[in-house]
């Protein structure tokens, strides 16, 4: 019997993403829910959800992930962000079942000098930031099977995101202004998504030595980082995102001051990878290979428009 895979915010960048690259016949037999079937932001609609179904992995890919709007709704953040992943971690541990939960650069400050490890302090700096800290911790505290993987700048063909943004902007202005001095590293979702299977297939092929944990063997949900390699600043990625577009706008360099926003943004967040490149063999793409791709992704979609 094949394994049985659920994965919430079916509609988000990296849950689009896993849909992508799962085909028919894959070993695993995926169920794909958005919020009219598995609502966050609802206790109830959660419970009622798992009444009658169980699974051997949990992929919770849903969040709540409008920063500058979580400062006007913090409650509505928690819920989804923290609460609601507690839920998930109580059903996953009742039901031994696997939770891969993702979680953000935010929960750091920002403050760091060289590339954030998973064992490095935690202060976020806004509620977004904080919600999705109190979701790891309950993770942590419910300790089901699993891993926690933190992620950034995370960009797609799907949805809203930083390069779908530049292309549009780039196509309507002839110049643009963006930060320089908040530094990090992209992640492409299929890339992510793509880390994910890894994993679930590293943990299924070899069970003795299982970092997702197992029965008798785990001894707590792992903390991971995941990004795709090298280093820029959002000033960086737009010009790469405009040059490998061919896009004729000028983009200039302007300080985060210049720039002022609700949630205040981390002016560091590169995270080191070795752990998940080590726990689970990963060869992680650097970050222009994969805007690449995308941006080839993004062509063949307009040119079915």
């Amino acid at each position: 019997m094949s394994k049985t895979i659920l994965v919430t915010g079916k509609n988000g960048q990296l849950g689009q993403s896993l849909q992508k690259i799962v085909n028919d016949d894959a070993q695993y037999d995926f169920t794909f829910v958005g919020r009219d079937q598995l609502d966050l932001a609802s206790p109830k609609s959660i419970s009622d959800f798992f009444k009658n179904k169980q699974f051997d992995v949990i992929i919770n890919c849903a969040a709540y992930t409008a920063v500058d709007k979580a400062e006007s709704e913090p409650e509505l953040a928690d819920q989804i962000n923290h609460l609601a992943v507690k839920q998930l971690a109580d059903i996953a541990k009742a039901n031994d079942s696997a939770l891969i939960h993702i979680s953000t650069d935010y929960v750091f400050d920002g403050q760091n000098h060289r590339p954030y490890i998973e064992t490095d302090p935690v202060a976020p700096q806004g509620i977004y930031g904080a919600t999705k800290l109190k979701g790891e911790q309950a993770c942590i505290s419910v300790n089901p099977k699993g891993a926690l993987i933190r992620t950034s700048w995370v960009y797609s063909e799907f949805g809203n995101n930083f390069v779908k943004t530049m292309l549009r902007l780039g196509a309507e202005r002839d110049s643009l202004n963006v930060i320089y001095d908040q530094v990090g590293s992209p992640t492409y979702a299929a890339d992510l998504a793509s880390a994910i299977l890894t994993m679930v297939d590293n943990s299924e092929r070899n069970r003795s030595q299982v970092k997702l944990g197992n029965e008798g063997k785990h001894k707590g949900i792992e903390i991971y980082h995941y990004s795709n390699e090298g280093v820029c600043a959002w000033y960086d990625f737009a010009k790469a995102i405009f040059e490998l577009s061919q896009t004729a706008c000028q983009v200039n360099p302007i300080e985060t001051k210049d720039y002022p926003t609700p949630a205040k943004r981390p002016h560091y967040s590169l995270m080191n990878k070795a752990k998940i490149k080590t726990d689970f063999g990963l060869t992680i793409p650097y970050w222009r290979y994969s805007l690449i791709h995308c941006l080839t992704e993004l062509k063949k979609q307009r040119a079915f428009l």
